[in-house]
């Protein structure tokens, strides 16, 4: 993470709430019980939190394992000297998969063909968690294979830790009738893996919707993801969750993204602002520049709709976002002027920019908002 007092060298710059990040843990270890583990998965740069930190503060919060997409993830929280037990969601081939049981990863096995291969390669153990394919039809070892699957896996000498799936349709509806589908189905499958000879301590289904709505997917485990950053899963998520009593849980979002005002020019009426002519002012109005565009992971969705914070006060989005710059109007904002703060997500005083807000406005969900912000941007614990 970077220091406050560099941020002058930077055009945007994102801060994590420590305080919100602690107490989202909270909210779902007191759901969990003290029985259950919680894996908070940090996989994509922690969806756009900052991996490394954001995992060193999961942990001391009370989280007990962490899910990374790919091996370069898993090997970067080793390097940082972060050991807890890690699960590598993504698929391998043999050669990393051989480096991530030496680093004491957990593995995934998604699929037949890669239980074949990885049961041929000699000279390897270590622990693995398969993939079962319940009804999503993405990664996922189908019923048919997995006898030889297993059968292959303990020949080969790995320990068979965990056996998991993931639910197509638990955020997206209110009818969670495939879910329950899925779950049976996973019990089933779970049994038959069990009959087969392998215990598998650490099953487990629950996403954020899961573990909010429905105890029952619990297992051993969940997997946490866009909760821990704050950020219910869906609107419909929490439609549910009203319907079951539980909605009130105080999620905080642990994300803030900020630039400052480069530059305000003053324009006339009539005056065009950015490509394509797209907005026109219908008064003398102060257009302020920041150094912020789509290369950021700024959409250009959000052209001419959404709203910024200077001084805790709203400033609308003139134009079409450019790539490494936006334009926003100024001219009801007493005293603005370039060096201010602009709050592109996150709060100042009462009013304040969500990424469901940026989400409606650019037709897609808050998880690609976080996650696309700012690649290049320093992390502030703050």
């Amino acid at each position: 993470m970077t220091d406050l007092l560099t941020m002058e060298d930077h055009h945007s710059w994102i801060e994590i709430s420590r305080r919100a990040l602690h107490a989202n843990i909270q909210v779902f270890r007191s759901l969990l019980g003290p029985d259950r583990r919680l894996m908070c998965v940090v996989k994509s740069n922690a969806y756009g939190h900052g991996m490394i930190d954001v995992s060193r503060e999961v942990l001391a919060a009370g989280a007990d394992w962490l899910g990374v997409f790919s091996l370069d993830e898993g090997v970067a929280l080793r390097d940082a000297g972060i050991n807890c037990p890690v699960l590598v969601l993504g698929p391998a081939g043999v050669p990393s998969f051989r480096r991530g049981l030496a680093a004491e990863l957990r593995m995934t096995v998604p699929s037949l063909h890669h239980a074949r291969e990885f049961a041929a390669v000699r000279g390897i153990a270590g622990k693995v968690h398969l993939k079962l394919e319940t009804g999503t039809h993405r990664q996922g070892i189908e019923e048919a294979d997995i006898e030889e699957a297993i059968s292959r896996l303990m020949d080969a000498g790995f320990e068979v830790e965990g056996a998991y799936t993931h639910y197509a349709d638990i955020e997206d509806t209110t009818d969670h009738a495939f879910a329950q589908g899925q779950l049976e189905r996973f019990e089933s499958l779970l049994a038959r893996c069990r009959a087969l000879g392998a215990a598998i301590p650490m099953p487990h289904t629950a996403c954020t919707a899961a573990t909010i709505l429905f105890p029952e997917t619990y297992f051993a485990m969940v997997r946490l993801g866009i909760g821990t950053f704050g950020l219910w899963p869906s609107r419909e998520t929490r439609v549910s969750a009203q319907t079951l009593g539980r909605n009130r849980l105080p999620l905080l979002p642990v994300m803030a993204w900020k630039s400052r005002i480069s530059q305000i020019r003053d324009i006339a009426t009539g005056d065009f602002v950015g490509y394509g002519r797209t907005y026109r002012a219908t008064r003398a109005a102060k257009i302020a520049i920041v150094p912020v565009g789509y290369a950021d992971g700024y959409s250009r969705a959000l052209s001419n709709g959404a709203n910024t914070l200077v001084r805790g006060m709203r400033a609308r989005v003139a134009g079409r976002i450019c790539m490494n710059l936006m334009m926003i109007d100024v001219t009801d904002i007493p005293g603005a002027a370039p060096g201010d703060e602009v709050i592109l997500l996150g709060a100042a005083g009462d009013e304040k920019v969500t990424a469901e807000d940026l989400a409606a406005i650019a037709g897609t969900i808050n998880y690609e908002i976080v996650t696309r912000a700012a690649p290049y941007a320093p992390r502030i614990l703050v």
